[in-house]
């Protein structure tokens, strides 16, 4: 899933190809992708991109006004072309391509096919979520985002507020969005890893000398990872970010720190990855949801 690096990789990308381009269509290629109907998607024909934010893990395209939200979920993704497809777009069938949003070409006289952006899905669980609105707070789940872990306002003592009384196991508080945004399954793997904390340490006990080394790794290794994303096209962001894990998908491999092998905890829907002698004392942890560490 694109976290909060990544789809800053995004958004930057399209600050440099999208801004000042006027939409010239919007086309839906599967319409469970579509989460609002009013305005709809054809009121951004003709306006043009006035600026691109990027909101936890959603990304915003200002369209002089309205906003067109993106959320990527699990399996999407955005893919940049500088000339589309002429043939329109459509509905069903095997088609990955769930909206496509053509720009009108550089010049009046330009022949070539124009620019834009197709939003694509793999897989079969149907996650991404596209919304036109005229207030960003109008999505509920960007509207109940918690802080913004690279604001600069979020300091020591606002991530310390977070912590306090919570009962949920660090990973988990880590990737609740409405505690902080931008964080998922991938980074807190990452930033647990650099803060030498287990996964399944409490968040409200931590001694203030772990809610420091935390905070400290939470902020160096989002800034890192959106250094190493910027400036790249958008079909290279996804290898940047395997390709910058330390302990993320890297099951039984070396640990980078002190070469142990990482081991690995599977859920449901996901995994996580961890060093035993880097974050839990050299003990394994067992294979379960309702985990304890094993004896």
């Amino acid at each position: 899933m694109p976290e909060l690096p990544e789809v800053e990789g995004l958004a930057a990308f399209l600050r440099e190809r999208a801004v000042g381009r006027v939409v010239a269509g919007v086309e839906v290629g599967a319409l469970n992708v579509l989460k609002t109907f009013d305005p709809p998607p054809t009121a951004l024909h003709g306006l043009a991109v006035t600026g691109v934010a990027r909101h936890g893990k959603w990304l915003d395209l200002d369209v002089d006004g309205l906003h067109l939200l993106v959320h990527l979920s699990r399996a999407g993704w955005l893919r940049w072309s500088d000339a589309l497809p002429r043939t329109p777009l459509r509905p069903g069938g095997k088609n990955p391509v769930a909206l496509r949003v053509r720009f009108a070409p550089d010049g009046d006289d330009d022949p070539g096919a124009p620019p834009g952006f197709d939003l694509t899905e793999a897989g079969t669980q149907k996650r991404l979520a596209v919304h036109v609105v005229r207030d960003v707070a109008q999505v509920p789940a960007i509207a109940s985002l918690g802080p913004d872990p690279l604001d600069d306002a979020f300091d020591l003592d606002a991530f310390r507020a977070l912590l306090v009384g919570s009962r949920q196991q660090v990973k988990g508080l880590l990737r609740e969005q409405s505690v902080l945004a931008g964080v998922g399954n991938a980074y807190s793997d990452e930033v647990l890893h650099v803060a030498k904390l287990s996964p399944y340490a409490l968040a409200g006990t931590l001694p203030d000398e772990d809610v420091r080394r935390l905070y400290a790794a939470l902020r160096a290794t989002l800034r890192d990872a959106v250094a190493a994303a910027g400036g790249k096209p958008a079909k290279e962001l996804k290898d940047a970010k395997r390709a910058g894990m330390r302990v993320h998908g890297r099951t039984g491999q070396p640990c980078p720190e002190c070469g142990d092998v990482v081991r690995e905890v599977s859920f449901a829907d996901r995994s996580m990855q961890y060093c035993p002698t880097c974050q839990t004392g050299g003990r394994t942890l067992a294979d379960r949801r309702l985990s304890r560490l094993l004896k």
